[in-house]
């Protein structure tokens, strides 16, 4: 059995008085790609962003790799190797797709991104940035300005960013979103890529991805954990037809 990478023990967010997160316990394991899966509502994305410390939380407590990071800042967070991508493409649109991923590994030389250094000094970054590049699919588009990219291949750009940082634990918000069939496929060929070595956490709305990538699912409804298993058991789960697939009569 893999290391647990990532655990939440009683997990809650109350916001005046509606519970959005109840008492989740979730462990995620070293090395696998677990994903998180629910209706609208379910909760999700609230989960999402206590575990990456955007919110905190009314009662539970959060361990990554053994550490209770519960109070942490987000910035804190991602330094220890925890680093999350958005529902909503983030990444700086009037800069060359090369400039947004040497930006990101400008944490090598610190904890500053320094916008005002030479060009020589940030040159050193292009041969890692490239290379980071190529392995996303994006070696073509260098130097086009990252607001040209299609949306498919702007969400690669994001995924290349967060790899910059080289995180130990990835969480992916809704990486496949909008996309057309053919950047669902490249999408998720570059999420078995880039797995090695690393740890994926991913919510998810559309059930091929989660069926042909995740090693563990957990269902989210009404905020609470309704089942978690592999695919196959959870999607043979009454509760979770009735609930996710609207399935009322399972």
């Amino acid at each position: 059995m893999s290391e647990i990478i990532l655990q939440t023990k009683g997990l809650t967010k109350e916001f005046r008085g509606f519970v959005a997160v109840d008492d989740v316990n979730l462990k995620v394991r070293a090395g696998t790609i677990h994903a998180l899966i629910g209706p609208n509502g379910a909760g999700k994305t609230t989960c999402f962003n206590l575990l990456t410390k955007f919110l905190q939380p009314t009662r539970g407590v959060i361990y990554y790799e053994g550490r209770d990071i519960t109070r942490f800042a987000p910035a804190s967070v991602a330094r220890l190797g925890l680093v999350r991508s958005f529902q909503i493409s983030a990444v700086f649109p009037h800069l060359s797709v090369l400039e947004n991923v040497r930006i990101a590994l400008q944490r090598k030389r610190g904890n500053s991104f320094d916008f005002w250094r030479s060009e020589e000094v940030l040159r050193r970054f292009d041969g890692e940035a490239k290379e980071l590049l190529a392995d996303v699919g994006l070696a073509d588009y260098v130097d086009l300005p990252a607001a040209e990219l299609p949306y498919g291949r702007k969400r690669a750009l994001e995924i290349a960013t967060t790899l910059a940082l080289n995180p130990r634990m990835m969480l992916l918000d809704e990486p496949t979103a909008g996309m057309a069939h053919e950047d669902v496929d490249r999408i998720v060929a570059l999420i078995r890529r880039i797995r090695t070595g690393r740890t994926i956490l991913m919510v998810e709305h559309n059930l091929s991805v989660v069926e042909g990538l995740c090693d563990t699912i957990t269902v989210l409804t009404r905020g609470r954990v309704l089942a978690e298993g592999d695919y196959a058991t959870v999607s043979k789960n009454p509760e979770v037809m009735a609930a996710y697939l609207g399935t009322a009569d399972a």
